[in-house]
């Protein structure tokens, strides 16, 4: 595709140079830059793109795309546009085809749910003779090849290049997980979505999107989306967690079906007589006039909304409750969402649990969750991120001494900030809600976890909540190895003597 083809896809306010050139890739990042590409100069929030054209034109770039007028010159040809961000979408979507068109696409957004919730549509999906690809925090997978991922949802051209990916292996669904940042940043501008799910809206990202109100209206635009320019020949459905505070919110938002699910409240899709238990969920599931027993081998209330989740969109993909309910079955777990950890062999009278849990609810439904089926303790492991927002911290305090026998307040990602002093914006929380001995501070994450699993004993619980499936940490402008799983079988061994 030629330059000049290209303007016909977003919005161009002025241009020069040679726009007769192909175009073959879509690059935001000037190391990729190479013949037959179209860097794309967009501000980030430590540095500016712009400041990077002339080493993409150094290394081949066919022009650039900018936003800042500063940077039109004869030395390069460029096209001038209202946002970088939206051209690098719409220019992606054109370049690689419009992958997205060809493939029906399921998004699930929230605060907390989305990759187990993908997980488990996935599952269903392929059960049912399905071909998805899955986009999500933890990995991109299409069958069992797995593809690296660097964001909850990719930026445009990974994330439309992904997508072409999946249909060369043979895709026919795409599943993803839609993160607030996507939305507000337009990385997912131009894909066409069939259904949206929402899971929950709760306190997260304020650092970024400031207000409750500005965090919804980003996860908003998934559902005001659906439907509109739309080139596919299917129904669009949006599905929502009717029992969550801003359900009405995000109904609103849509012009396309809504499908209900709750445990609570009265909806399309519902659980009844819902039994959380260590080995797993049940409950009774309830639509139209059926009403299904489920046993999930996942645990926590939480995993009954996800639950529903995946149903609902199961349903509306035409899929038989029984298959679906089948599938559900079989999943045993995600990793880092409420991961049991064990060293095998014989000794260990107490669990360890691995979670994710790094937002206020999360962390609220997962000590919840410990407390229903444990015979002893609750022991909490848990930090706050650094350069995040910082408004959660004394929340979360709050509630692991609410919900927890024993804590033990640790860095989680640090970044740049001192942990100590994330630890200190924590503590007023902890004290609010426990006493004094039965809660500690220590700052490094691996003496910390150590600490909780020596003091466990018979029927306790220990929670290690905030980095679930992540393999590093993040201090100062290092990224070390350190994988909260891996440590705790080592502090288990220590423990057993082995």
């Amino acid at each position: 595709m030629k330059l000049a083809e290209l303007k016909e896809y977003t919005e161009v306010l002025a241009e020069s140079g040679d726009l007769e050139k192909e175009v073959e890739q879509v690059v935001y990042d000037s190391c990729q830059a190479g013949a037959g590409s179209v860097f794309v100069a967009v501000p980030g929030f430590k540095t500016d793109g712009h400041l990077f054209i002339g080493e993409a034109m150094e290394r081949g770039a066919a022009a650039a795309v900018i936003q800042d007028s500063r940077y039109m010159s004869e030395g390069y040809p460029w096209l001038l546009v209202p946002s970088t961000r939206k051209a690098l979408a719409d220019l992606s979507c054109a370049v690689y085809g419009f992958p997205g068109s060809r493939l029906n696409i399921i998004g699930v957004t929230g605060t907390n749910g989305k990759t187990t919730t993908t997980n488990l549509i996935a599952r269903i999906l392929e059960d049912a003779g399905h071909r998805p690809g899955l986009v999500g925090t933890i990995y991109n997978r299409i069958g069992r090849e797995i593809i690296p991922v660097h964001h909850t949802t990719p930026e445009a051209p990974d994330l439309q290049k992904l997508f072409l990916a999946f249909l060369e292996k043979g895709a026919d669904y795409a599943v993803m997980e839609v993160s607030s940042h996507a939305l507000e940043l337009s990385r997912v501008r131009g894909t066409e979505f069939d259904v949206a799910v929402f899971t929950n809206l709760t306190q997260d990202h304020l650092d970024f999107h400031g207000e409750m109100e500005q965090y919804l209206a980003a996860k908003g635009k998934l559902f005001a989306g659906l439907g509109v320019k739309s080139k596919k020949q299917r129904r669009k459905f949006a599905i929502i967690n009717w029992d969550d505070p801003y359900a009405g919110a995000i109904a609103e938002m849509t012009s396309v079906p809504v499908i209900t699910y709750a445990v609570r409240k009265n909806a399309d899709v519902k659980a009844e007589k819902v039994e959380v238990r260590a080995e797993g969920a049940r409950f009774v599931l309830k639509f139209t006039d059926r009403a299904v027993p489920v046993r999930l081998r996942l645990t926590g209330f939480f995993n009954v909304y996800n639950a529903l989740a995946a149903v609902a969109v199961g349903l509306v993909e035409g899929i038989d409750v029984e298959n679906i309910v089948a599938s559900l079955e079989k999943l045993a777990g995600i990793p880092g969402r409420f991961e049991k950890v064990e060293e095998g062999g014989e000794g260990q009278d107490f669990t360890v649990i691995v979670d994710y849990s790094h937002t206020p609810d999360s962390l609220e439904n997962c000590l919840k969750t410990a407390r229903e089926f444990t015979t002893g303790r609750v022991i909490t492991v848990f930090g706050c991120g650094g350069d995040r927002d910082r408004k959660k911290r004394p929340v979360m305090g709050e509630i692991a001494g609410r919900l927890s026998d024993y804590i033990v307040v640790t860095s989680d990602n640090p970044r740049s900030e001192e942990p100590q002093a994330i630890i200190a914006e924590i503590m007023p929380g902890v004290r609010k809600t426990s006493l004094p001995g039965r809660y500690v501070e220590i700052a490094d994450r691996k003496e910390a976890i150590f600490h909780a699993v020596r003091e466990a004993k018979t029927g306790d619980v220990v929670i290690i909540a905030g980095k679930g499936h992540e393999d590093y940490q993040i201090i100062g402008m290092r990224v070390v190895h350190f994988d909260d799983r891996e440590t705790a079988r080592e502090a288990i061994r220590e423990k057993l003597g082995r």
